[in-house]
């Protein structure tokens, strides 16, 4: 049996990023968006923090689609890796590209409510098979990646032909090599819909710097919604924050009650 200070010793926590445990702001749910259920969770998503800004790098030059890709500096070195990896790929080449990487909480509530004005979020049950509710995307970890294929060869963006094309099915095969995974396969227990482009970084064991960290963060997903393909170094279950201990309760101390003087009646003594 593993125990957590096995994960101190193989990621130090002092010299690391840090996910910002911060609460989604409440001006993100002017009321078009249904309040999270009693486990946490929105329209079958799972809440996720934003990581610190000061955390997150940008990605290799030349992947990103659009607009700039910045990730958890946790998962660069291994997508880059990656990148080099299938770029010596005959079939591959340097297609992989990133379409949408870190994005923030409240980037998130326009990709979800495309960009309406606040009140009118069309049908958030709709859009939720598709699209995360803000806080409640991997992509704000910063360890998420959207890719895309460019030429896209008839693959438009975000569709699940993606994993019909050399570089999708190249993923497939090699992506947890490089600790990726499919967080949404086909028939998934979230019933989010298939999307073979949207991989998570956790790490291809947990000596990789910023494996364990990756892993508590999308630790409640790993162990009720597998991925597949997904990394299968070792099991994650033994892998838990350590538990705070609770505070100690000091006795309250009180001044000493007053007591009201007691009159003493004179006694009076005979003589016999």
């Amino acid at each position: 049996m593993r125990t957590w200070a096995m994960g101190i010793a193989l990621a130090p926590w002092a010299a690391s990023p840090t996910l910002a445990q911060t609460a989604v702001p409440a001006s993100l749910y002017p009321g078009d968006l249904p309040a999270a259920m009693a486990d946490g969770r929105m329209l079958g998503h799972l809440p996720y923090p934003e990581v610190a800004s000061g955390d997150l790098v940008a990605a290799p030059p030349g992947f990103a689609v659009g607009q700039p890709c910045v990730i958890n500096r946790d998962a660069a070195p291994d997508l880059a890796r990656m990148l080099t990896a299938a770029a010596l790929t005959p079939s591959v080449g340097k297609t992989l590209r990133g379409l949408s990487c870190f994005r923030s909480i409240a980037h998130q509530r326009a990709v979800f409510c495309h960009n309406r004005r606040r009140g009118h979020c069309g049908d958030p049950a709709m859009r939720a098979l598709t699209v995360a509710p803000p806080g409640f995307s991997e992509h704000a970890t910063g360890y998420a990646i959207d890719f895309a294929i460019r030429p896209s060869a008839g693959c438009a963006d975000v569709d699940s032909c993606i994993a019909t094309t050399p570089a999708g099915r190249w993923l497939i095969s090699h992506a947890p090599d490089f600790g990726f995974e499919l967080s949404f396969p086909i028939g998934n227990a979230q019933g989010v819909t298939w999307e073979p482009w949207h991989w998570r970084w956790v790490g291809a064991n947990l000596k990789v710097p910023g494996a364990t960290r990756a892993r508590l963060a999308v630790g409640r997903a790993r162990a009720s919604y597998p991925a597949s393909p997904r990394v299968t170094d070792i099991s994650d279950l033994w892998l838990k924050p350590p538990s705070v201990p609770p505070p100690v309760m000091l006795p309250q101390l009180l001044p000493p009650p007053i007591i009201a003087p007691v009159e003493r009646r004179r006694r009076k003594w005979f003589r016999l």
